[in-house]
């Protein structure tokens, strides 16, 4: 999935834009809850060889908050990595250009959504 696919999705699904926060890395972008703006999502552009991968070619990232039991089986397919940049414990870092498929983007992406909410459930 292309950065800006994903941002299309975002701004048509939760009404959220891409904020460009820091001067030092001025391809990253947090994505906010419209009511609280509390961050759901974070798209970063990482060398791989930070995040592990076998490259130094940078590699497009999308970290979002997982259930901590989800965490670990998660972590066990190809093209989700450990948080690069949030807590490890609750956020995971998808590779854009990996193998997850459009859907499994965008169920995680909802999950962190609604883990990240100001609103109780239902």
């Amino acid at each position: 999935m292309k950065r800006e696919t994903l941002f299309k999705y975002v701004r048509e699904n939760y009404k959220s834009e891409p904020e460009y926060l820091w001067k030092n890395f001025p391809c990253y972008a947090v994505l906010r809850h419209q009511d609280g703006k509390k961050w759901f999502a974070i798209v970063m552009n990482v060398s791989g060889s930070k995040l592990g991968l076998k490259t130094d070619d940078e590699v497009d990232v999308l970290e979002v908050k997982i259930r901590p039991e989800h965490i670990g089986s998660l972590r066990q397919k190809e093209g989700i990595l450990p948080a690069y940049h949030m807590n490890k414990e609750h956020w995971i870092s998808i590779v854009l250009s990996g193998p997850l498929s459009p859907k499994e983007i965008h169920n995680l992406l909802a999950e962190s959504y609604e883990l990240t909410s100001d609103r109780l459930p239902d």
